[in-house]
């Protein structure tokens, strides 16, 4: 073609940061990853290091121009997503030090003070957001209560994509998503007074960046970025919102008749829905996010698992730790292939699996750190398929609960993650919403969404909506409907699975206590 007819999407992830390439109409044509590296430590500490992440941005964006011809002349314009929560502080010279991640948990006390607090339910109305150690937040009140010479020596507290997109195009912003959920209000969109005051951050309120959307807003590339990147200078950039809800847009969450949802089902479990912004059911409990899409007046509502295909990990680890005991070595994959065929050979809906495999615990649709995985229901007659069934149930019956915590179930599921590839997983979760479950074949979600925003802000699409039609309505595959008995047996069962989770926490806090009496550290200590 004669002119640019590329759009980049950066997805900056946890373990991974991928550059991939999409033409104009969302057909991908290439991808770029360079693997990412953080470290943990005593009290909790998850800490990555600021210019590794830029460097690394960087190798990807280089690693998709060997791979794509002309990728710098041909490239419309390119726009980043990353990782969501974390504190990246930037002074006068640079990074202050490490960024911490939204894996760390040292603010932990401070979340438990601010959560006790007056105006903590004044906060979560604002916001949408439950309170926990993941978020910017928190993470700056405890800095300021415990490190204060680190928010004293920095200008602007970013997050990831931010971070990145200031060396990209030398302009300090965040967007809308996380400025809302951490600090603002998302019916507004805006910072809020009364949530900044609730965070104990008034006198901080000056290293919070200027609120840009990426969809109507652009900034060229610099001289320099483009001689690490190997693009053009002056290539349009645009700030994607946070990676959770770029992912949910590329696989679907938005588009089509009725209450629409989106899970990815991988080792933790995440949930949306996308409404507007005023029919929004803010839970009692004060858990879960509101997150704003990149459409104007549209919300999604998150409420997010621990753990979801990492309990069959667990139990799939059982069998192999029995098959290596008696001197028959055998992988994960080995065992993988089985699934299908224990599940065909078990009955539904007789044991309770409550899927908190996860040693921190549970956020959602209610935070504990002592919850815990267990059984409820067996008898002599059980044989490892019911309980692999009962552990996939289990999964179910958690989407179901975090569901009901935003209002009514979906009329209809998009699915993404580990999960999606199993035939009978599927029917599992789509019984236990009695929702059709439709499966995206967009593979780099994260990376497409961001890109989305790319075209809509170069107009490349009037608006969202049209860029949803063709991006991402065809990649959807045909709805899987329902099974009718199956879903009348998850009917039955699910209010035994809720009963027996309100019930079960004292059991939980005995546990963690005698696990603390019996080694001498808290959980909380070991997180």
């Amino acid at each position: 073609m004669s002119g640019p007819d590329i759009l980049v999407g950066i997805d900056a992830g946890t373990s991974v940061i991928k550059a991939v390439a999409f033409d104009l109409a969302g057909r991908q044509l290439g991808a770029s990853s360079v693997p990412n590296t953080y470290l943990t430590g005593q009290g909790g500490s998850a800490t990555q290091a600021m210019g590794r992440t830029w460097d690394d941005c960087a190798t990807a964006l280089r690693g998709l121009g060997d791979r794509i011809p002309d990728l710098a002349r041909r490239t419309a314009a390119l726009s980043v997503t990353a990782q969501g929560d974390g504190t990246w502080l930037v002074g006068q010279d640079g990074p202050v030090g490490d960024a911490w991640l939204w894996l760390d948990a040292r603010a932990a006390p401070t979340v438990d003070r601010l959560a006790a607090g007056p105006m903590n339910r004044r906060r979560f109305e604002a916001t949408g957001t439950g309170l926990n150690t993941c978020q910017q937040g928190a993470q700056m009140a405890h800095m300021d209560a415990h490190a204060p010479d680190l928010l004293d020596r920095a200008q602007v507290a970013l997050h990831c994509k931010d971070w990145l997109y200031l060396n990209l195009t030398g302009i300090r912003a965040t967007d809308p998503s996380e400025a809302s959920f951490t600090f603002g209000n998302f019916r507004t969109r805006a910072y809020d007074n009364d949530v900044i005051a609730a965070l104990g951050l008034e006198r901080r309120r000056h290293l919070l960046p200027p609120i840009i959307d990426g969809t109507q807003v652009t900034h060229p590339l610099t001289a320099d970025a483009a001689r690490r990147t190997g693009l053009l200078a002056g290539t349009p950039v645009s700030l994607g919102y946070v990676d959770m809800v770029m992912t949910a847009l590329g696989a679907g969450v938005r588009g089509g008749a009725g209450d629409v949802a989106c899970s990815t089902v991988g080792s933790t479990g995440v949930h949306l829905r996308a409404v507007d912004a005023g029919q929004v059911v803010l839970n009692d409990h004060g858990t879960g996010y509101v997150i704003c899409l990149p459409i104007p007046g549209v919300v999604t509502q998150v409420q997010t698992n621990m753990a979801a295909t990492l309990n069959l990990d667990w139990v799939l680890s059982v069998a192999a730790g029995i098959m290596s005991d008696l001197g028959h070595s055998i992988s994960h994959r080995d065992l993988v292939v089985h699934l299908e065929g224990w599940l065909a050979r078990s009955q539904p809906g007789q044991i309770l699996y409550h899927p908190y495999i996860s040693d921190a615990g549970e956020r959602g649709p209610f935070v504990s750190a002592d919850a815990r995985a267990g059984f409820v229901g067996l008898s002599a007659g059980h044989r490892y398929p019911d309980l692999v069934r009962a552990v996939a149930e289990g999964l179910g019956m958690a989407m179901r609960d975090c569901y009901a915590a935003m209002g009514p179930l979906p009329s209809e599921l998009r699915l993404t993650g580990g999960a999606s590839r199993s035939a009978s997983l599927r029917a599992i979760l789509s019984a236990s919403l009695n929702a059709p479950v439709r499966v995206s074949q967009r593979d780099e979600a994260g990376a497409a969404g961001a890109a989305m925003m790319a075209a809509v802000a170069i107009g490349a699409y009037p608006d969202m909506d049209a860029c949803i039609a063709e991006w991402v309505t065809p990649l959807l595959d045909a709805p899987e409907p329902p099974d009718p008995a199956l879903a009348q047996t998850y009917d039955r069962l699910f209010p035994a699975f809720a009963a027996a989770r309100a019930a079960l926490p004292p059991t939980w806090t005995a546990l963690a206590a005698n696990r603390a009496a019996q080694t001498g550290v808290s959980d909380d200590q070991h997180q």
